[in-house]
């Protein structure tokens, strides 16, 4: 039998409970690939400890991946997005960049239209410069990194750049002013003044689809599932799954913007 009375378990486990749900406010850190996805199992009320329990699940933190093994250039996800965003021409909120290496040592980075169109040509996407042939190549689809620490957020005069519960990074539309520093703060380039409204627009995540549990249009699209999205707190989820099995990298970890967009396969060269 335990020396602790009831007071001090009820004590105890209030203390537990507010030490988990304030990690999980505090979200999950991609930059140490540490993924909180504790699940606690208390009594209902009115019953004996041990006898009927309920699941007190984590909030969810959504996460994206991209494997740039998997991808084959064929701009079915930068499709997608445009029609279901209604994206304006010549802008995008995600597209492809084919990166071909040659025998001199020389790097090309390419993305026509934005790979709305793909790259292949005469059937070949990795083409031949003059003499000098291609030795490797491959493909990175670029999106918001929906990060952590956020430059948008900070430099926005306004406010209108907020970060959602979830950890998505959002524009509230009806206060931004089209000033464009989160634009220019972006080191990714994944903001744009919207030619039309004249506000900052980006990559939500497709966030009216996955408030209702549906994935992003861009996840559907991909025809060899090259995009995972989903919720990190959840470890039986497919990214928590393929966050384990797999070793990922972030764009311009340098920067320390801490994304939650993170990749796999992505080669040292890649800006």
């Amino acid at each position: 039998m335990s020396g602790c009375d009831n007071d001090d378990k009820d004590t105890s486990r209030r203390e537990f409970i507010k030490t988990v749900l304030d990690a999980g406010a505090k979200t999950f850190t991609f930059g140490s690939l540490i993924c909180i996805t504790a699940k606690l199992r208390l009594p209902e009320a009115g019953a004996s400890d041990g006898v009927v329990q309920k699941e007190l699940q984590m909030p969810a933190i959504y996460g994206f991946l991209v494997d740039t093994m998997k991808c084959i250039g064929c701009g079915s996800c930068v499709r997608a997005d445009k029609a279901e965003n209604d994206v304006p021409e010549q802008y995008f909120r995600t597209w492809v960049e084919q990166y071909t290496f040659y025998e001199n040592g020389e790097v090309v980075v390419n993305s026509p239209k934005g790979a709305s169109e793909g790259f292949a040509e005469k059937g070949r996407a990795f083409q031949p410069k003059g003499d000098e042939k291609p030795v490797k190549g491959f493909f990175v689809p670029k999106l918001c990194n929906h990060c952590i620490n956020t430059p948008c957020i900070q430099v926005c005069p306004v406010g209108a750049s907020y970060k959602t519960p979830e950890g998505v990074v959002l524009v509230d539309k009806k206060t931004c002013v089209g000033c464009g520093y989160c634009v220019q703060a972006c080191p990714f380039g994944s903001r744009y003044i919207h030619p039309v409204t004249n506000v900052a627009d980006k990559c939500t995540w497709c966030y009216h689809r996955i408030s209702k549990g549906l994935k992003p249009a861009c996840v559907l699209a991909c025809p060899v599932g090259a995009r995972t999205f989903g919720n990190v707190n959840d470890a039986n989820s497919e990214i928590s799954k393929a966050l384990r099995e797999n070793r990922v990298q972030v764009l311009k970890s340098y920067m320390g913007t801490n994304p939650r967009t993170r990749y796999i396969g992505l080669d040292s060269e890649v800006i």
